[in-house]
C-alpha cells in the first residue's frame, strides 16, 4: 500500500497537458473511476460555469509524479463538496491503483472543514468512516457491439419488454412518420427542445427547475461541444418522421455512458417515446463500444426494468476538528435524513410525490393565465 507523499491544489486552468494526461491514466486504470463525470473535462466545465463557488483540484503526488486528482468546489468557510453536487452521479477521488491518503490531512491541505458527497465510489476506503448512508445506483451493463440488429439484440437483451416495445414502435412510426433514432444529434436546438420539455416536466411533478439556472443551461451547452477520447457530450434524438419525441443529452467516457437528461413531447406519450429512445440508446452504445450506461441514483420504473445490477454509491461528509464543519452537518443532516426516509419508505414517498405534482400542476396553471393575461393586453 503506497501513501501519498504531498498535495498541491489547482484551479482547473492549471492542469497542464502532463496533468491531464496522468488524470485520464488514473481513470483508464480502474473501471470504477471510468465514469465521466471523473474526467477533467467535467471539472474543467463546472470550473467555466457554475458561480458562487471556486473549482479546485487537489493533485496527490508520490516521488513528483501525479497519481491521484480530487476535484471539489471550495465555498465560504471551508466548506467543500464534489465537484458538481446535485448534478454529478459519481465522485471520487481519481487515482492509481494502491495509493491511499489520509483524509484529515488531504482536507487540511485543500483548506476545507468539511467535504460533502452524494454520489461517493464505494472503492473510496480512506472516505468509509465518513459516509452516513449508501444507495443503489443502476447501471445497464451492454454486451459486445458485434454487428447485431436493433430487433434481434432488444429481443436477446430485453425479452420481456421487446414484444411490448416493438409493438409501440411501429404504431408511433404508422401514425407520426416513420421512426428515425439519431445516436449523436450535433443539432444545438434539438439540445434546446431537451431543455424545454425538461423544464416543463421539472414544473408538472413540483420539482425544481434545473434548467431555470443560466449557469446549467451554460454548462449543458460547453459540454455539448466537448469531443475528447475520454469526454464527450452526447445528444441523442429519436423523431417519428421529422418530429422529435424524445431526447437524453449526457456525456460518455471511452467505456461509460451516463443516463443525465432525458425527456420527451408529452403529446404522444402513450407509445412510451422515452423507453423506446432509452432502448435505442442502448444499443447505439453498444455498437460504439460502450459497456455501461450508468443510471445514476434514484428511483424510476424504466431504471428497474433495464438494469443489469446496481452500483453502490456513498453519502455524508468527510470533516476535521473544525467548527464550521460541526455547524454545516448540524443543518444539512436533518435535511438529508428527512429526504432520504421519504424516498425510502413507498407509503411515505407516493404521498409526497402527489403533493409535489399537485403544486407543479397549479404554479403551471398559474402560469399558464398569466401568459394568457399577457397576451390578451
Amino acid at each position: 500500500m503506497r501513501s501519498s507523499r504531498s498535495i498541491t491544489v489547482h484551479g482547473p486552468e492549471e492542469l497542464d497537458a502532463p496533468l491531464t494526461r496522468a488524470w485520464h491514466r488514473a481513470m483508464d486504470a480502474s473501471p470504477e473511476y471510468a465514469n465521466p463525470f471523473l474526467a477533467p473535462e467535467f471539472t474543467a466545465g463546472v470550473g467555466r460555469h457554475r458561480t458562487g463557488t471556486r473549482v479546485r483540484v487537489a493533485v496527490l503526488r508520490e516521488g513528483g509524479e501525479p497519481v491521484g486528482f480530487l476535484p471539489h468546489e471550495r465555498g465560504p468557510l471551508g466548506v467543500g463538496r464534489a465537484i458538481g453536487l446535485g448534478l454529478s452521479d459519481c465522485q471520487a477521488l481519481v487515482h492509481l491503483p494502491g495509493v491511499t491518503w489520509e483524509t484529515r490531512e488531504l482536507l487540511r491541505a485543500c483548506g476545507l472543514a468539511l467535504f460533502e458527497f452524494d454520489h461517493l465510489v464505494a472503492q473510496q476506503q480512506p472516505f468509509a468512516a465518513h459516509v452516513t448512508g449508501t444507495f443503489a445506483s443502476p447501471v445497464v451493463d451492454l454486451g459486445p457491439g458485434d454487428g447485431t440488429d436493433y430487433p434481434r439484440w432488444l429481443r436477446a437483451t430485453y425479452p420481456g419488454l421487446a414484444r411490448t416495445v416493438l409493438k409501440k414502435e411501429r404504431r408511433l412510426g404508422r401514425d407520426l412518420g416513420e421512426v428515425r433514432f439519431a445516436a449523436d444529434e450535433r443539432d444545438p436546438r434539438m439540445l434546446r427542445r431537451l431543455m424545454a420539455w425538461k423544464s416543463a416536466q421539472y414544473r408538472r411533478t413540483g420539482r425544481m427547475d434545473r434548467f431555470a439556472r443560466p449557469w446549467i443551461v451554460d454548462l449543458a451547452d460547453d459540454l455539448f461541444r466537448q469531443r475528447e477520447e475520454h469526454f464527450t457530450g452526447v445528444l441523442s434524438v429519436l423523431y417519428a418522421g421529422d418530429r422529435p419525441v424524445a431526447a437524453h443529452f449526457g456525456p460518455r467516457s471511452r467505456t461509460v455512458l451516463a443516463a443525465w437528461f432525458t425527456a420527451y413531447d408529452p403529446q404522444p406519450r402513450s407509445y412510451s417515446p422515452g423507453l423506446l429512445m432509452h432502448l435505442r440508446m442502448a444499443e447505439a452504445a453498444r455498437r460504439d463500444g460502450v459497456r455501461v450506461i450508468d443510471s445514476g441514483r434514484g428511483d424510476k420504473e424504466y431504471k428497474d426494468w433495464l438494469k443489469t445490477r446496481d452500483l453502490r454509491v456513498g453519502e455524508g461528509f468527510a470533516t476535521r476538528p473544525h467548527p464550521v464543519a460541526a455547524a454545516h452537518r448540524l443543518w444539512r443532516g436533518p435535511v438529508r435524513g428527512l429526504r432520504n426516509t421519504v424516498l425510502a419508505h413507498p407509503r411515505l414517498r407516493e404521498p409526497a410525490d402527489r403533493l409535489l405534482k399537485t403544486a407543479g400542476t397549479l404554479r403551471t396553471g398559474r402560469a399558464a393565465g398569466a401568459l394568457a393575461r399577457t397576451r390578451t393586453h
